[in-house]
């Protein structure tokens, strides 16, 4: 069997504005050769695995995230427009302060020019894919939590559990919903469901294709790209503002969804294969970067990608952590 493949899974992790620096680490992977068969995140990991999902070229989506104008992400509505009783009153009425269209409606406009609307154009139809369960065949998924239900959903793979056809679902706005900040960003509904960030479950899901085939990960392997520092390597942190109540809500959904996923993060066969970024001097929501600020992000993304490369072996992987 040939296992120094560069066919590989890839799954992205949530993180706000820092998913800036998931775009140089994929950049790099591509022009190293890697092909992607599936494409898995949260949040800004969703965002950023649908667009490589649906072809864009990682150079491509570079020079788009140094030029796009972020701060108009925090779309206000009529009710945020009265200061803040306004943004007190929309997160009563309306669960989040921003509306989150100006974050839909230039995804949907950037997967359309790639050909991507629904779930159907991105179906796999390859011969390994027939071992998947057929809910679970398309090159893309992507993570959200069901506050209602109380679970992760894993989009489309679990719109059967909603009594729709995953074909004729927005990839649009599955992403939207999984990068639905809570009370940053209005809920997305499904149903009488709220969907909201799935990172307040699992926001670095990097076990996901292995549970849905575990014959295909001894071919193919799953490399993460996680928006920190190595558990060992940590040593600044960003300081959370506590200075309102606004911002002390939003402290408390940073905090968790920072602190997401530990046990897969501690175990070193997860480690072998992930692509670790030290981000954690910026802040998830901190949209007013400068360019150089971009810059940088994009650059630590690039450096970290080409460190993990020059020492990944597939098959070295496989004879330590196959079990």
């Amino acid at each position: 069997m040939q296992h120094e493949t560069k066919r590989v899974n890839l799954v992205l992790e949530g993180g706000g504005i820092k998913g800036i620096a998931l775009v140089g680490a994929v950049n790099t992977l591509q022009q190293q050769g890697y092909q992607f068969e599936r494409l898995a995140g949260t949040s800004a990991g969703a965002v950023v695995a649908s667009l490589v999902a649906a072809g864009m070229p990682t150079q491509q989506l570079a020079t788009i995230v140094k030029t796009f104008d972020f701060p108009t992400l925090a779309d206000e509505g009529f009710l945020d427009s009265f200061g803040l009783i306004g943004k007190s009153l929309s997160v009563l009425f309306e669960r989040g302060i921003f509306e989150g269209k100006v974050l839909h409606d230039w995804l949907e406009q950037q997967l359309a020019a790639l050909g991507v609307r629904t779930f159907a154009d991105l179906k796999i139809d390859e011969p390994w894919a027939a071992d998947l369960p057929p809910e679970q065949r398309y090159k893309l998924v992507v993570l959200a939590a069901d506050v209602t239900r109380g679970t992760l959903v894993r989009f489309p793979w679990d719109y059967h559990l909603y009594g729709l056809d995953p074909d004729k679902q927005s990839v649009a706005d599955a992403v939207r919903a999984s990068a639905s900040i809570p009370f940053f960003f209005e809920p997305v509904t499904l149903g009488e469901s709220f969907i909201v960030d799935g990172g307040i479950i699992s926001n670095f899901p990097v076990w996901i294709f292995e549970q849905s085939n575990e014959r295909h990960a001894t071919d193919i392997p799953t490399f993460g790209v996680k928006l920190s520092a190595r558990p060992e390597n940590k040593t600044t942190l960003a300081r959370n503002d506590t200075s309102n109540t606004f911002s002390y809500a939003f402290s408390i959904i940073s905090t968790m969804l920072d602190n997401q996923d530990h046990e897969h993060i501690n175990d070193p066969c997860t480690q072998k294969r992930t692509i670790f970024i030290d981000t954690e001097s910026i802040r998830a929501t901190d949209f007013q970067l400068t360019p150089e600020t971009k810059e940088a992000l994009l650059q630590g993304g690039e450096r970290a990608a080409a460190k993990f490369i020059s020492t990944w072996n597939f098959s070295a992987f496989l004879r330590q952590c196959q079990q």
